[in-house]
């Protein structure tokens, strides 16, 4: 797939007929009455399944992860339901504090369906189980089967939701892309502050950070927008005038949005925010009258690249009339399914669509929701809200407590100067755990050193931490650490850790899109997470240049100052209309008087 992605980068898309309507028939194992998978067929709204040799199935239940078959709850013995509440608890550690539960299924997967009193029962033997484990329930959707019975049989698809004892919210962070003027910071203005825009921009100015950005109505640089949901999965924003803590106390899931910029003048700054704040998903805003245009295209294409899940929003559907959003709609739906994407577009139009689309989106990463809405008018603003509601992490449990169990390891995204505090930086703790007064040390300088300091507050979502777990992003205050010796790029680790840097590394390659050819002595703006730095090619392997499609192992030096770098990570490099991605394969770790360092860095030896 990477060789073909730079077909969305370097420009000339061909895009391949079809529609969205039979983009996810045939696939098996969608969600009870999505009307795409299973074999039932709808008939005056209800799922009729086939009597005969047709039965309605779901997917067989997976062991694993945070979902849950279950034919009936109907008046369970005492040591039964101790045993479902021990199993709830395993679905809801698996979901990292999300379960979902489908009432009246076997385990095979078959559409089986309750009588409405028997529903009515099961349902309240779960919300016994769930006050039990100190969760909360919401009935997602039910859906009516006929299978092998002449009675009215329902299934219900329940969520159940509980913080895990260890956080103060799940969190979630999605990038928001798009072309310039689509609408992204109107729309999360509208999402966050809980009011409809008047159709001027007034929604988005409480997310500008600079009086430029004011002025010209454009973002600039990368904010954070918050949108909580209770437990209960309702909306909490800043609608009721609260602050961000009252928003976090309240909150018991976390959507952080990354408001990125769309002109092609702060491509940079866009690349840093998605390599850099680890997002978990990304929005990709198109707006309807103009459909793709400008860096859409190379939007979705660094999405791609990076192997971020992303989810398509069309806006501004109120300025435009129907025929002209379906031709939108068209639009990406061609680009989606041709051989550089390979996606399967899934048009969302009602609330059952919508949880449909995020249960699926979090299975297969070939799903690609698109929601058609407008800021203005609210127009199907509450489909994105239930989809964003329901939407599951992508790690569990599992994955999250090893990288814990790692040594310390922090990203330094920002650096700022705060009244009172200090030196405070934000970024990301890509593994291990870090506590308010810990000791760590921050670097490399440009000289290849580590410099000691204490971590003195944390904060998350500008409410107070004092703990702080592997994956969350947060701002560490550092008290009085001299600002000037820090910068965007640098990593704060434990003292134990031997950080491993170099000035010299190799990567495994596929070169997107070159105009010409690509060689030896060519100069390119690396990212690897949130490392940004202007390098060198030193050598092609094998080969004595490069074209556009073709992969290579490359080494590169950077030109200034050594960076921390870890083998294996993701890597992407761009010069002008010059794209790449690739992996990180072998590192020429400093250990002796190279590049101007003054001793070698060997365990014990850390200069401080």
């Amino acid at each position: 797939m990477d060789s073909r992605v730079s077909e969305l980068f370097g420009g000339c898309c061909r895009p391949a007929g079809g529609g969205a309507g039979a983009a996810l028939r045939g696939r098996g194992g969608p969600a009870p009455g999505s009307g795409g998978g299973s074999k039932t067929k709808k008939k005056n709204g209800r799922s009729r399944g086939g009597k005969a040799n047709n039965p309605p199935y779901l997917p067989p239940e997976a062991e694993d992860g945070n979902i849950e078959y279950k034919l009936k709850l109907v008046n369970p013995s005492q040591y039964r339901f101790e045993h479902l509440v021990t199993q709830m608890k395993w679905r809801l550690q698996e979901g990292r504090g999300e379960a979902v539960y489908q009432i009246g299924v076997e385990d095979n997967g078959l559409l089986v369906g309750l009588s409405e009193e028997e529903m009515r029962a099961s349902l309240k033997t779960l919300r016994r189980m769930a006050e039990k484990v100190g969760a909360d329930i919401t009935v997602l959707r039910e859906r009516e089967v006929d299978y092998d019975s002449d009675v009215p049989r329902k299934i219900t698809e329940v969520l159940v939701r509980k913080v895990p004892d260890n956080q103060q919210f799940l969190d979630l962070r999605v990038a928001v892309l798009g072309n310039v003027d689509s609408g992204k910071s109107t729309l999360l203005g509208v999402l966050t502050q809980g009011e409809l825009d008047n159709g001027r921009g007034r929604a988005r100015l409480n997310l500008f950070r600079h009086l430029h950005e004011i002025q010209s109505g454009r973002t600039s640089s990368i904010s954070f927008e918050i949108l909580g949901f209770n437990s209960k999965g309702e909306v909490v924003n800043y609608s009721d005038s609260r602050t961000a803590e009252e928003i976090c106390e309240s909150s018991s899931k976390m959507i952080t949005f990354i408001d990125l910029a769309g002109h092609h003048k702060y491509l940079k700054t866009t690349i840093f925010g998605l390599t850099s704040y680890c997002p978990d998903f990304a929005m990709l805003v198109v707006s309807a009258n103009t459909g793709i245009a400008g860096t859409t295209r190379e939007h979705l294409g660094l999405a791609m690249a990076l192997k971020v899940p992303f989810f398509i929003v069309i806006s501004k559907v109120d300025l435009c009339s129907k025929a002209t959003v379906e031709r939108t709609v068209k639009q990406l739906e061609r680009i989606l399914k041709q051989p550089g994407c390979n996606k399967l577009p899934l048009l969302v139009n009602s609330d059952d669509d919508a949880v449909t689309a995020a249960q699926q989106f979090a299975q297969s990463p070939n799903i690609t929701p698109i929601f058609t809405l407008s800021s203005v008018s609210g127009e199907n603003l509450d489909l994105l809200k239930v989809f964003l509601n329901i939407l599951p992490p992508l790690t569990n449990s599992k994955e999250q407590e090893e990288l814990m169990q790692q040594l310390t390891e922090f990203q330094v995204d920002e650096i700022y100067t705060v009244p009172e505090v200090g030196t405070v930086v934000g970024g990301t703790l890509s593994s291990g755990i870090c506590r308010e007064g810990e000791n760590l040390v921050v670097g490399p300088t440009d000289d290849g050193k580590f410099l000691r300091l204490k971590v003195c507050s944390i904060q998350r979502n500008r409410s107070a931490c004092r703990v702080l777990r592997a994956g969350q992003a947060a701002t560490l205050a550092l008290g009085p650490f001299d600002r000037s010796l820090l910068r965007k790029g640098m990593v704060m680790v434990s003292p134990e850790m031997n950080p491993t840097i170099c000035s010299v590394f190799e990567a495994e390659i596929v070169l997107l899109f070159h105009a010409t050819t690509f060689r030896k002595g060519f100069q390119v703006t690396v990212h690897v997470g949130n490392v940004r730095q202007t390098a060198i090619v030193e050598k092609i392997h094998g080969k004595d240049k490069l074209r556009t499609g073709e992969k290579a192992v490359v080494c590169f030096r950077f030109i200034k100052h050594p960076e921390y770098l870890k083998i294996g990570a993701k890597l992407l490099f761009r010069e002008g209309v010059t794209k790449g991605i690739g992996h990180v394969t072998d590192l020429q770790a400093i250990t002796t008087k190279e590049n101007g360092l003054e001793e070698s860095l060997v365990p014990g030896q850390l200069s401080f």
